[in-house]
């Protein structure tokens, strides 16, 4: 077993493509996440009428961190005129039955130009303004802030399972497999090989994705450094055990990709991007039997909750779990591979 992880070892840092989308790679697609999903440095475009306008609450408006036009001929049809102005946000009104704001769609744009008029009312009526808290997190946090910890499971769990599943089946098309199993080596000695082999690589990349994710691109965490390691470090393994499973019946490392859909993207859904209460039909009970849930959802309690082992300790013992069952059918599929 020891001397199959280190060949395992020895392969991966010869190749230095696997090795550099291994470690690389996760750093440089997180990196992505973080300038897409970030603090954004844009200024809705509002239009009104300033002629229709109180004056103060003008004045209001241009003290907002938003650029504010004056147009005179939109209020008969705001919908033409943001059709045919699509560089405007918002259109701002108001009449003696009440004010009217007409946008050219949902999106986050026309959500700043929301906000930058709600801070204006504030302001002007200091009656309307209403105290938002949070008890975890903050009302100005970024998309990145709120949902980095699901990247971080999703990534650790995608290229692990991309390679390691790729490289059983290398294995199993070069002969390699088969004249391993054609030695008195056990099967579980191969399955628990592989898994350590590509386990050590598993922590390397996890220790780098979580510091450079914490110290580099500034996520926040609530809780200790070391459970959202461990975390990842279990769910990585996950991924290797899943990449060995689906080896099996992959018969090229095409075939491997054309697993992603099934195996990888279902569990993106499932890993906390959509609250799993809020699923129609109870299909949020299809995530327990998919690990990036239990290994998100870990990650979440630790680093947005602050909590400890008494939090996570079932999210953990659900990963332990999935490993063992999974390596244990794996190795006993490992059987129709012997020639004796």
């Amino acid at each position: 077993m020891i001397s199959l992880a280190k060949r395992v070892i020895r392969q991966i840092l010869g190749d230095k493509r696997t090795l550099m989308l291994m470690i690389f790679a996760p750093l440089l697609i997180f990196t992505l996440i973080y300038l897409l999903l970030g603090d954004s440095a844009y200024k809705p475009t509002i239009a009104v009428n300033e002629d229709k306008l109180p004056k103060a609450l003008v004045t209001a408006l241009k003290e907002q961190d938003a650029d504010i036009i004056n147009v005179t001929d939109a209020d008969s049809d705001p919908d033409s005129y943001l059709k045919e102005n699509k560089e405007v946000d918002a259109l701002f009104t108001m009449s003696k039955s009440g004010s009217s704001i007409t946008m050219y769609e949902a999106s986050s744009k026309s959500g700043e130009a929301m906000l930058a008029i709600r801070s204006a009312l504030e302001t002007l009526n200091p009656a309307m303004k209403m105290d938002t808290r949070y008890i975890y997190g903050a009302e100005n946090a970024s998309t990145f802030q709120t949902m980095g910890y699901i990247f971080l499971g999703v990534i650790s769990f995608f290229f692990i399972f991309i390679i390691s599943g790729m490289a059983l089946v290398r294995e199993r098309n070069s002969g390699t497999l088969e004249r391993m199993l054609m030695t008195p080596i056990k099967r579980k000695s191969i399955i628990y090989g592989y898994t350590m082999g590509y386990g050590l690589f598993a922590i390397l990349q996890t220790v780098i994705l979580v510091l450079f994710s914490l110290y580099v691109l500034g996520l926040n965490s609530e809780g200790n450094t070391l459970w959202v390691i461990s975390i990842m470090l279990l769910l990585a393994i996950a991924a290797v055990a899943s990449g060995e499973f689906i080896s099996i019946f992959a018969n090229s490392e095409f075939q491997v990709v054309q697993f992603i859909p099934i195996i990888i993207i279902p569990q993106i859904f499932f890993s906390g991007l959509i609250p799993l209460d809020t699923l129609p039909y109870h299909l949020g009970v299809l995530s327990y039997i998919m690990p990036i849930y239990y290994g998100c959802s870990a990650i979440k309690k630790v680093m947005i909750y602050g909590s400890g082992l008494s939090g996570i300790w079932l999210f953990l013992l659900a990963l332990i779990l999935y490993i063992l069952l999974l390596s244990t059918f794996n190795t006993i599929v490992l059987k129709k591979y012997r020639r004796l």
